[in-house]
């Protein structure tokens, strides 16, 4: 009897020592993203709005009484590149979930690696319908970001407004560019009959000349242009194109999603930006009707940041790990199955309102900024005005 109360007794003492350990230790998460090359115009800001929330969260204790850490690599914008960097995560750093990529063609080809390997991987950029398409679903993948259906139809809502029939499309020819272009071109007719699509453009991403798009474009005359063009990808398009009077021929009937409407674009470009058009953006510093949490958030992230006017695109990463935590927290685990299940229907209140993850198609129902652009005296740079936040349900089916 004596020596079965010494053995209950160590076996105590080991499960308290394991559950005290656990307690004790961090939980991994990587982040995969583009740090390098055009890319990194929003890849950087977004990982610092992952590395800010991460710095908060621990600050109050972390989650489960353990703290986060994250891990980032780059994945230089290419795909292969990210499913190496996502393996050597899981592999060689032990990672128990990642949260990251930026293109639609990182974010698919990572989606396989978590499959694979049962890890919960959450998509805080990446828009291609096809991430989380019914024949790609599968229980570890999640998308915090907007998609290419909300985007394009958002946008086709907007152009249905202006007084032009004669539309052209210049978009990078990758699942982004498709997607995007594909679900605005049938929305807007869909609700313009009538309209014509009279010139589709197809640059290769990363394309270093655009000249010979922008002319050919022009040739056909069209009385407004939709791009999806992004980042550095679009600095450089834009810059080729306003010396070519392209802006001037469309009477700044451009509308350039994408992102083009960040601070990340138009203070890179500064003078050279085209103002006068339409662009979209996922968050603004200056957001006049933000709630109070908005502008608690920007407070807190130029302290971060230690930029006056911070980037805009901090809130992805930052979104992204919210949702983890607090599926973490709500799951009370850090199994994947049991997060991957708390995620399914998830709502939290985010910098800019209250989100939630769809449990139907593991989608959030993500927003954007959009606004016609304008300079500021108080800024060397463009901003959006009468800037609205679009509700993107009624475009996600």
């Amino acid at each position: 009897m004596h020596r079965r109360l010494l053995l209950m007794a160590a076996s105590s003492i080991a499960v308290a020592l394991s559950s005290g350990a656990l307690a004790q230790g961090t939980i991994k998460v990587g982040f995969p993203m583009i740090l390098s090359g055009p890319g990194a115009l929003f890849g950087e800001p977004a990982l610092k709005g992952a590395q800010m929330y991460v710095e908060e969260i621990n600050a109050k204790g972390g989650v489960l009484g353990r703290k986060i850490q994250l891990i980032p690599r780059d994945t230089k914008g290419n795909a292969d590149e990210a499913v190496r960097v996502a393996r050597d995560l899981i592999l060689r750093d032990d990672v128990q979930f990642i949260v990251g990529t930026l293109t639609s063609a990182e974010g698919p080809a990572v989606s396989t690696i978590a499959r694979e390997n049962k890890v919960v991987f959450i998509a805080p950029i990446p828009k291609t319908d096809q991430l989380t398409a019914p024949a790609n679903l599968h229980p570890y993948v999640f998308r915090s970001a907007s998609n290419t259906t909300i985007e394009g139809r958002t946008a086709a809502e907007i152009v249905a407004k202006w007084p032009v029939t004669r539309i052209a499309t210049i978009a990078p020819d990758y699942a982004y560019g498709q997607d995007v272009t594909k679900a605005f071109v049938e929305h807007l007719k869909k609700i313009k009959p009538g309209v014509e699509i009279v010139d589709q453009q197809w640059p290769k991403l990363g394309e270093a000349d655009y000249t010979p798009f922008i002319n050919a474009q022009l040739g056909k005359k069209p009385e407004a242009v939709y791009s999806s063009l992004w980042g550095g990808h679009f600095v450089t398009f834009a810059k080729q194109a306003k010396p070519l009077g392209y802006f001037q021929a469309l009477n700044n009937n451009f509308i350039g999603v994408g992102e083009a409407g960040s601070i990340e674009s138009t203070r890179s470009m500064g003078a050279d930006y085209p103002v006068g058009i339409w662009a979209n953006t996922y968050d603004i510093f200056d957001w006049p009707d933000g709630p109070p949490a908005h502008k608690d958030y920007i407070a807190r992230l130029k302290k971060f940041t230690k930029e006056e006017t911070p980037s805009s695109w901090p809130v992805t990463g930052y979104i992204g790990m919210q949702f983890l935590v607090e599926a973490i927290a709500k799951a009370g685990s850090v199994e994947s199955d049991k997060v991957s299940a708390a995620l399914k229907g998830l709502a939290i209140d985010s910098p800019i309102g209250k989100l939630t993850m769809r449990a139907k198609d593991q989608q959030a129902n993500h927003g954007q900024f959009w606004g016609r652009t304008r300079m500021d005296p108080k800024y060397p740079f463009a901003v959006l005005e009468n800037v609205t936040r679009i509700d993107p349900a009624p475009f996600m089916d």
